[in-house]
């Protein structure tokens, strides 16, 4: 039954997400599986599940846009590249490292964007992908500093032809990971913001708002688990994350979408909201455990 609300409620974060989702059929024939005891869910549907998953370089805006001072000392070092040597570990750290180029980025960081970009590329060549960056392009922009549209939007085309290559390939486990890695370092920097801000309600609501991100992430991860040790191993750090979860309401009110025309082009206003109830203790305990979590990651 917890599976059958999860897709459910995955398949009503896409529609608010106005991205597009499995369809109908496909829907039905993963809920006959479920109801038989049938844990596998379409490719389709795993594929539809990566693509909801939010672009974690949205959180650096959010630091940035808070007056947070850059701290590097809360990324993961690009010296760490040398330690992952197996793809799954590489994939993770692809993910995490992608994250926090954005966030040098962001803060016109040059020097240490260079460095992850250099992390990034190692850890691309080793996975196969590195054709899928234009590094040379990606250089440029991080060292002008003045391109950050342009680059943000490089970087996020990049990483969704990964995914699709990914996907194609039958490799969508190492799509998974370089989600769940970009995903875990975006939280693990939003929390270290949150607990120096605490009256920042903004910060805590987004951080309650992966609750519903978590939900999905345990989807893709059970798909995987039950033939792999080391999702196995990831699933049991994350259900100790999904636990501390728990505490936090989110309340969806929703209400029919209305559409008007805006300069001869038609817009579709989605009215429905949202109230997310997150505590200070809340946010301390989702902190702590997704440090352990992501610390296991990149050591």
């Amino acid at each position: 039954m917890k599976k059958i609300l999860f897709l459910a409620f995955t398949l009503l974060f896409w529609a608010c997400d106005s991205k597009k989702g499995p369809s109908k059929e496909d829907f039905e024939e993963d809920m006959k599986n479920l109801e038989a005891g049938v844990i596998e869910i379409s490719d389709e549907n795993i594929r539809n599940i990566i693509n909801s998953i939010p672009s974690p370089l949205e959180i650096s805006f959010l630091i940035h846009d808070a007056g947070i001072q850059y701290n590097k000392s809360i990324l993961n070092t690009g010296k760490n590249v040398s330690r992952y040597n197996s793809n799954d570990k590489r994939a993770l750290n692809l993910g995490v490292y992608g994250t926090d180029l954005g966030y040098t980025d962001i803060y016109s960081q040059s020097q240490d964007g260079i460095e992850y970009l250099s992390a990034i590329k190692e850890l691309a060549d080793d996975l196969g992908i590195g054709q899928f960056f234009d590094f040379d392009i990606i250089r440029k922009l991080t060292e002008s500093g003045d391109n950050l549209d342009s680059l943000l939007l490089v970087t996020s085309e990049n990483f969704n032809r990964i995914n699709d290559h990914f996907q194609e390939q039958n490799r969508s486990a190492l799509s998974v990971l370089l989600l769940l890695g970009g995903w875990i370092e975006s939280l693990h920097l939003t929390c270290q913001v949150a607990l120096l801000q605490m009256e920042n309600e903004m910060i805590k609501e987004r951080i309650g708002e992966q609750k519903i991100i978590l939900e999905n992430m345990m989807i893709l991860l059970d798909v995987y688990a039950k033939d792999n040790h080391y999702f196995e191993d990831l699933m049991k750090q994350m259900e100790e994350l999904e636990t501390t979860f728990k505490g936090v309401e989110i309340i969806y009110t929703y209400a029919e979408s209305t559409s008007e025309v805006i300069d001869g082009v038609l817009v579709i206003k989605d009215n429905s909201t949202s109230e997310v109830k997150i505590s200070n203790e809340n946010v301390v305990e989702i902190a702590r455990v997704t440090e352990q979590i992501r610390n296991n990651i990149t050591k």
